[in-house]
């Protein structure tokens, strides 16, 4: 489980510095083996999944959709659109290539953000722009989670 924000910035040969917060959250032998990377389907970022979590998460696809069925084989051919194997390096960078930052938009500043089982990548700008306030979060929580859910901080019942 990916937890937290981070931010990094690119260099000119459009590699970036995994954060060494979010590194640690990661087994050794993960690092050692590639990451997957990719486009959100929802928002203007890319995801980025440790390899075992890749297959979980092609495993589920593959169970739920019929590649003979065209509109199926239409979702895989974009879902797997662009996707990368990029890897750490000596200096836990990686290179993300260049669509794939020209997809969202990103010049310099990158925001990391542990999401359970994925971390999203964003323009920086972009994520700030994005925050929820808390009105409205607590309300999504209340018709998402329900009336008597109540997280540790009150954030439900305030």
């Amino acid at each position: 489980m990916f937890v937290g924000d981070y931010n990094s910035k690119l260099d000119s040969k459009c590699r970036v510095i995994f954060p060494s917060q979010l590194k640690r959250q990661v087994s050794e032998e993960e690092q050692a083996a590639a990451f997957v990377l990719k486009r959100d389907i929802y928002e203007k970022c890319l995801v980025l999944y440790t390899k075992s979590e890749w297959n979980r998460q092609v495993d589920m696809i593959r169970k739920a959709l019929n590649p003979f069925n065209p509109t199926h084989a239409e979702f895989l051919r974009e879902f797997y659109r662009g996707a990368a194997e990029v890897y750490l390096d000596n200096n836990a960078r990686f290179l993300i290539p260049r669509f794939l930052l020209d997809y969202m938009g990103a010049e310099k500043d990158l925001a990391f953000v542990g999401s359970g089982d994925k971390i999203e990548i964003w323009d920086s700008e972009a994520y700030k722009k994005r925050e929820m306030n808390r009105d409205t979060l607590r309300t999504l929580a209340k018709e998402l989670l329900g009336g008597n859910f109540s997280f540790s901080g009150g954030l439900a019942n305030e």
